[in-house]
């Protein structure tokens, strides 16, 4: 059979594609390496609690137009992400509001005290801007909060020393002079009742599927099946690394199954940021869709280092890897069918809604 287009992984960008291309009337045969569908976002039904696979995905969105079109695949609960900081047992409200702010400090008690603290512990940089992670976080909360709540959690997500990482990378970091444990900004959040998988499932209804695939392995007979491929994993996996390879960090997850335990820990999220505890965080399934079924499920996240076939997570966009993908881009424009798209095709880290927003844009594009 001869496709319109072949779309390489089953995630949410080649999903979103996938589905639009084939309401147009496109034949469209999606394939993917892993044994399911929705990439990153899949959840497992473990004991009846849909477990995030591959870490928590809480969807979040100030752009209405995403949030209609994602609701019409899937009715959304009325969740609110409010993760907590563990620091040596020591309990913090995320992120940091006003709730932390008085827990830390006990002369604190009104935004102005709290923002007098912060301005501060902030005359440490001389007014200078700041020129890493350590420098930019003391300037949005000062050096107590950085100490106990970013620095740990920092390093051992990019195993980096803060003073080596760019600023940017905290900079939409949410400080609040309010008691609003919200960790998102946005308008619109939630999380599908019955799991991300229905959104996808959905989408695919009209499409061809076939899994565990290693497209690379099979390049020259996948291609011969279509028109156009839409080729959603690493950019630089792609072309076999020739120019090298970019650089990512990894994620290991270790599930446990409690069965009689209830409720472990009383929230989804609960990150661990002294520097001593391996993890990062600690997922309780079950709080996302607030079921209340016997037993529970909690999944421990360990941050590693990326080597060529592990995952690759994040996209790690310093100037070094961000030049380097500018040179696969050149090499990407040459290929005449092909075309790269999603958080590896295009080496960037995407939220769920600017996911579906980019493969929208990548349709009406074509």
């Amino acid at each position: 059979m001869k496709y319109d287009y072949l779309v390489v992984g089953a995630g949410l960008f080649g999903t979103t594609f996938a589905y639009e291309m084939s309401k147009k009337g496109k034949k469209v045969l999606v394939i993917d390496r892993r044994n399911h569908i929705g990439g990153n976002i899949y959840c497992e039904n473990i004991n009846g609690i849909n477990v995030h696979k591959y870490g928590a995905h809480i969807f979040h969105t100030s752009d209405k137009e995403i949030w209609n079109y994602v609701n019409q695949f899937c009715e959304f609960n009325n969740y609110i992400n409010c993760p907590i900081s563990n620091y040596k047992g020591e309990l913090y409200n995320m992120p940091f509001n006003m709730n932390t702010f008085t827990k830390l400090w006990d002369d604190v008690i009104t935004p102005d005290d709290a923002k007098k603290k912060i301005e501060e512990q902030k005359k440490e940089l001389n007014g200078r801007e700041p020129q890493n992670l350590e420098e930019q976080a003391i300037s949005l909360v000062g050096r107590d909060i950085y100490e106990k709540l970013v620095k740990g959690y920092t390093e051992k997500q990019w195993n980096r020393d803060c003073k080596d990482l760019p600023a940017f990378i905290i900079k939409r970091l949410p400080v609040r002079f309010t008691f609003n444990n919200n960790y998102f900004n946005d308008r619109y959040q939630g999380i599908p009742i019955g799991g991300y998988n229905v959104i996808i499932e959905k989408m695919l209804e009209h499409c061809d599927v076939k899994l565990n695939v290693d497209y690379l392995k099979e390049k020259e007979k996948y291609n011969a099946l279509a028109d156009k491929i839409l080729y959603t994993g690493m950019i630089d996996e792609y072309f076999d690394y020739q120019l090298g390879n970019l650089e990512y960090r990894s994620l290991k997850f270790e599930n446990e199954v409690l069965e009689n335990i209830d409720n472990y820990q009383g929230n989804a999220v609960i990150n661990y940021t002294d520097r001593e505890i391996p993890y990062t965080r600690v997922i309780e399934h079950k709080h996302f869709e607030f079921n209340d079924c016997h037993g529970t499920i909690i999944t421990r996240e360990y941050p590693s280092d990326w080597h060529i076939g592990d995952e690759a997570y994040y996209p790690i966009n310093d100037e070094k890897n961000s030049k380097l993908y500018e040179e696969y881009k050149k090499l990407a424009s040459k290929e005449k069918r092909v075309i790269f798209g999603g958080r590896l095709g295009n080496y960037q880290y995407y939220d769920m809604d600017k996911v579906i927003k980019a493969a929208l844009e990548l349709v009406k594009n074509l």
